[in-house]
């Protein structure tokens, strides 16, 4: 098991990475919000699980252990695939979701492509006494916080990203908007990754 990995990126894409570690490129996947956080040239530090397949072997990458842990722990749900678990934590931030699971909030788990009422029922039944201690406050304060997020200049890269996942341009744009005017008034200034998971929720209403 590769639980973590340091080095230079290399590359970077909407929901890929190559991190070179040891002079070897490793191809990993992360979720939008995580590939946007880095920059070429620059140094990573990601925690990962490696999925092994009869046919393939795939790296995850996450910026932080907890993602990750939740990442593994909603696999343990029949009918849900790596794939579906990192759509959940591109839609939702781990302490979101943690609360949603916990609270039997259906709604915030619909929200994630690919996820249905009965889904999502299956995912509460089978993990709310797994998740550990939060409380919906903090998801609600922890997604609040990340609405809050970015730098005007940064915008554009946020735009791009979602236009490459399948939005237009303009539906891009009003969800930036939204999302930025909506946490104005709060002061608070973040990553880009936290302004990509926030207009990713906006358009899942």
């Amino acid at each position: 098991m590769i639980a973590s990995l340091r080095g230079s990126v290399l590359a970077t894409g909407l929901g890929t990475l190559v991190v070179e570690v040891g002079g070897v490129g490793l191809s990993v996947l992360a979720t939008p919000s995580t590939a946007a956080s880095v920059r070429v040239g620059e140094t990573a530090t990601l925690a990962t699980t490696l999925v092994v397949r009869e046919d393939s072997l795939t790296l995850f990458g996450f910026a932080t252990t907890s993602e990750r842990d939740l990442f593994e722990l909603v696999q343990t749900v029949s009918g849900v695939g790596p794939r579906l678990a990192l759509a959940m934590l591109a839609i939702h931030a781990p302490e979101v979701l943690r609360a949603a699971i916990a609270g039997g909030d259906l709604a915030t788990l619909v929200k994630v492509p690919g996820i249905g009422k009965k889904g999502a029922e299956r995912i509460v039944l089978e993990l709310k006494d797994k998740v550990g201690p939060v409380s919906a406050a903090a998801g609600l304060e922890d997604a609040a916080q990340q609405a809050s997020s970015i730098v005007d200049g940064e915008h554009g890269q946020v735009v791009e990203a979602l236009v490459g996942l399948g939005w237009s341009t303009k539906q891009a744009q009003d969800a930036v908007e939204r999302v930025v005017d909506a946490a104005r008034g709060d002061g608070h200034v973040s990553d880009v990754s936290g302004l990509l998971r926030a207009a990713l929720r906006e358009l899942g209403r």
